[in-house]
């Protein structure tokens, strides 16, 4: 099958073509919106238009690579980009090449092979947990069906795949490190805990590999196609890791207390699909303790959660519960040790922007 992308591509990985069409800037300033965390770089005024106009690409890029002359894989694969996303990934991947050379075109396709990989993900997760609605959308097996929504996922992968072997063999080589981890992580999420595991520890790892590694990657390669300083690559590894492990802890106990839910998916998904979730295994714990009110939510909890009274119950109990509170504060730990790790970094917009975005992750609701 042929990529329509591969012909906007130059090979080796060296990106947009000389022959590009200018982009309006002044259009991308104001029409893309940054994440919460990322002022510092709307403020500055030379790296804030640099990597506006960069997004921009990225985004142009995005169409391009899913763009399909099959009809129905043309419009599976549209889904999700068309229901937008905050492009944190990619984002951060553009942000770290400023610790280099931003402005080779291999940053831009490298921001774009991230994305890729994290929307394949979203297709084949949102099928596991039986997901009806992802940004704000119904998810792409409640369209076409679970068969449809996995191969979707594997056709955007193998898109992401053709892109990165572009950028040469360590590109690839991170990539398939990092989708090995991406599919390590759902699996053992999906199998549980060994009987020999502590509960929280197993779910911290996994949301290290499905979330961590990823971010990871992301900082990691910006550095590397912007010529960065190679010692920055082991920080930027260690920040993606910790505050992509924050970012998804936040985000659990977010969807799972149905505290300020901006994703677009119904408040309480994982608790009726007994997914595990930190403040559920702090929950299981305080019970084995003697927590009596503990006792009585799992009850609830681990009950027939169809109804969707029962459902808005258990979320209930669960928001008041101590075990909430214990929950961010064990992410807030994951986000001051990802500032932490930042520390061999240069003084900067840079810095100071992936700090912010770490206290950003944990301040979303509290």
């Amino acid at each position: 099958m042929t990529n329509p992308a591969d012909h906007s591509w130059t090979h080796a990985g060296h990106g947009l073509p000389d022959s590009e069409p200018s982009l309006n800037t002044t259009a991308i300033a104001t029409g893309l919106q940054l994440p919460a965390g990322f002022a510092a770089i709307a403020g500055d005024a030379e790296l804030g238009p640099a990597i506006t106009t960069n997004l921009a690409r990225v985004e142009k890029k995005l169409r391009e690579a899913i763009a399909n002359s099959d009809p129905l894989a043309d419009a599976t694969s549209r889904h999700l980009v068309e229901a937008g996303g905050k492009r944190i990934r990619p984002l951060l991947t553009l942000l770290c090449a400023h610790l280099g050379d931003a402005s080779l075109p291999a940053v831009v396709q490298a921001a774009v092979v991230v994305e890729l990989t994290h929307l394949a993900t979203l297709y084949h997760d949102d099928v596991m947990d039986s997901a009806p609605f992802r940004r704000g959308a119904p998810t792409a097996h409640e369209v076409w069906g679970n068969s449809v929504a996995v191969l979707t996922g594997d056709l955007i992968f193998a898109r992401a795949s053709i892109l990165v072997s572009e950028l040469g063999s360590r590109a690839l080589g991170i990539q398939a490190r990092t989708f090995e981890r991406l599919c390590l992580g759902q699996l053992h999420e999906t199998v549980g805990p060994r009987p020999d595991e502590d509960p929280v520890e197993h779910y911290l790892s996994v949301i290290a590999d499905k979330t961590g590694s990823l971010v990871a990657a992301s900082g990691q390669l910006g550095a590397i196609f912007a010529g960065a300083d190679p010692a920055y690559e082991s920080v930027l590894v260690e920040y993606g890791e910790k505050v992509g492990v924050a970012f998804q802890l936040a985000d659990d106990v977010i969807d799972v207390t149905g505290i300020k839910v901006k994703s677009g998916k119904s408040p309480g998904t994982d608790l009726r699909e007994g997914v595990p979730t930190l403040p559920v295994l702090l929950l299981r714990k305080a019970a084995a303790d003697g927590d009596q009110s503990a006792v009585e939510l799992l009850r609830l909890i681990d009950g027939d959660l169809t109804s969707d009274e029962a459902l808005a119950e258990a979320v209930a109990g669960l928001r008041e519960h101590p075990v909430t509170a214990e929950s961010w504060v064990v992410a807030r730990r994951w986000a001051d040790e990802a500032i932490d790790a930042l520390a061999p970094l240069p003084e900067g917009v840079v810095k100071d922007s992936l700090s912010s975005f770490a206290l950003a992750v944990v301040d979303r609701a509290s």
